[in-house]
């Protein structure tokens, strides 16, 4: 085997590596959804477990980028997925970290079965677990348009939580204690994990299209002059 043909084996087995990180997310989203939905502390722990799996895959992959920077020293196009993986691999973990931030919500649901949880939380889930899974596809594939597809995604994610905060806001209004109120802004809280989720898996998809144009594109930037 050549060097160059070794080298090209390292970055598909890096490619592979962000894909198993990627679907470690996903599993721990769905895990944090279900528990959600189902008021199971039980599986709430089991996301912290799996967001330590996520975690310790994100530094693996990290010393494997780090070790082919500095022994191969890659040309431009090389470099450029080396360091689109570094880029994902920390959005990617921080996906994990919100889907952990659902789970925390769980125990507050728990000791406030009234609280409402409404169905936009859940098709809120679903479509930002699309998302992710869709641009791990583009990102297997090298395939722009569906990473552009997954970006325009957002917009939908952004509708629900624009729903879901006047509906719980509506709640909190009428809660008359502060317990009550308390709780309720936990189910919030659920929500603007999943919406930040949704955010993270359009810079994934930004990460996909510059890895194979050389060209970063912002896909939010009319949300962002808006946000300001």
């Amino acid at each position: 085997m050549s060097i160059r043909q070794r080298f090209d084996q390292q970055l598909e087995e890096l490619r592979a590596d962000v894909l198993r990180m990627g679907r470690m997310v996903e599993k721990e989203l769905q895990a944090a959804m279900d528990a959600l939905e189902n008021l199971d502390i039980e599986q709430a722990r089991s996301v912290f477990a799996m967001d330590n799996e996520v975690n310790q895959i994100r530094f693996e992959i990290e010393e494997k980028c780090f070790g082919l920077i500095v022994t191969q020293q890659p040309a431009a196009r090389d470099l450029r997925s080396i360091v689109t993986v570094m880029n994902m691999i920390i959005d990617l973990e921080r996906m994990g970290d919100q889907a952990k931030g659902i789970a925390k919500v769980v125990p507050h649901m728990v000791a406030s079965p009234d609280i409402p949880r409404p169905p936009e939380l859940r098709q809120m889930g679903s479509q930002v677990g699309r998302m992710l899974n869709q641009t791990m596809t583009a990102y297997t594939h090298n395939n722009t348009d569906l990473a552009r597809a997954v970006a325009e995604q957002d917009d939908e994610v952004d509708a629900l939580y624009a729903h879901v905060f006047s509906l719980i806001m509506a709640h909190m209004a009428n809660a008359g204690s502060p317990d009550k109120i308390e709780a309720a802004y936990e189910a919030l809280r659920a929500a603007r994990e999943l919406e930040r989720f949704g955010d993270l898996a359009t810079n994934l998809a930004e990460r996909v299209i510059y890895m194979v144009t050389g060209h970063f594109q912002e896909m939010n930037i009319e949300r962002d002059i808006l946000a300001r």
